[in-house]
């Protein structure tokens, strides 16, 4: 159970067929059956890091909203975007905070990230932190799609990036369930390949602070739950573990060490656990 006394504020939600290489071996079947040699180097199945900069790191941080969106102000929001910028910072991350943006603010942005010159990064890393819905994130003014603030980083619309990791970090609402919790007792590629081609949707990672359809919680003193976890992770291991199994201990933490504490019973005593969806083709170190 969390400590309750820890947190200087209260607890609040964010709501309202293909040719396969292997190295240099490629067979294909006349049935169009794949066969291909195992992996043989493990450098292989690691991003290159090795660059000027880690990466850029692009913080949306939502906390005003317009009265007719209906949302309430996200106090605890500045901790957050204070500490990750700290964090990504250790991390060799160029960083930029974008304050109370609209929908169409966040787009052009976006827009204008995806033509930079990532000739000297080896990663790309945006963070929400917004109200949302299942599907949908929250500018000062109003909601869109997720997709349409990621897909600008597809392969096939952002050439810069391609073959690099872009790293999404949601800090919002995705429905409004409350988690009551359960007791318990305890590729290789050859890229001079003229013919080489990886799907536009690969290398991408999503870490929600919430499963679909749950509210995700922040505490006004402190910040939210995930971002809190993430900072101490990436602070502590950030130079030493992969990305997967960092995460995998951002989900251990925010299940076991939070619980919400209202004054509203509905709303108290809940639990969450955020979700991770990858499609990342290698494993990524940060140092």
């Amino acid at each position: 159970m969390a400590d309750k006394g820890a947190m200087s504020g209260g607890d609040a939600v964010d709501a309202k067929s293909s040719t396969i290489y292997e190295g240099r071996s490629q067979k294909q079947f006349a049935d169009d059956s794949i066969e291909v040699d195992a992996v043989s180097d493990d450098l292989c199945m690691k991003y290159d890091m090795n660059y000027k900069h880690a990466g850029m790191c692009l913080i949306f941080n939502n906390k005003n909203f317009h009265p007719r969106t209906g949302m309430n102000k996200r106090n605890g929001t500045d901790e957050d975007a204070g500490n990750l910028a700290k964090t990504f910072q250790k991390l060799r991350f160029k960083i930029m905070v974008h304050n109370d943006q609209t929908c169409d603010e966040m787009l052009e942005k976006l827009k204008n990230a995806a033509k930079d010159d990532y000739s000297e990064m080896a990663s790309f890393v945006c963070i929400f932190l917004s109200h949302g819905d299942d599907g949908f994130l929250f500018g000062t003014d109003g909601k869109k799609e997720i997709k349409e603030f990621t897909s600008i980083f597809r392969g096939d619309r952002c050439k810069y990036l391609v073959g690099k990791p872009k790293l999404f970090f949601i800090q919002a609402c995705r429905g409004t369930e409350f988690d009551a919790g359960v007791e318990t007792d305890s590729i290789s590629e050859d890229i001079s390949n003229p013919l080489h081609k990886i799907p536009i949707e690969a290398d991408f990672l999503y870490a929600y602070s919430t499963v679909a359809g749950y509210y995700s919680w922040r505490n006004t003193g402190n910040g939210s739950w995930f971002i809190q976890s993430l900072c101490h992770v990436l602070d502590t291991y950030g130079n030493k573990l992969e990305l997967m199994r960092l995460l995998t201990r951002v989900n251990h933490k925010v299940a076991l060490e939070f619980e919400s504490s209202t004054n509203v019973i509905d709303s108290s005593a809940k639990k969450q656990i955020p979700c991770i969806i990858s499609m990342l083709t290698k494993e990524l170190y940060f140092s």
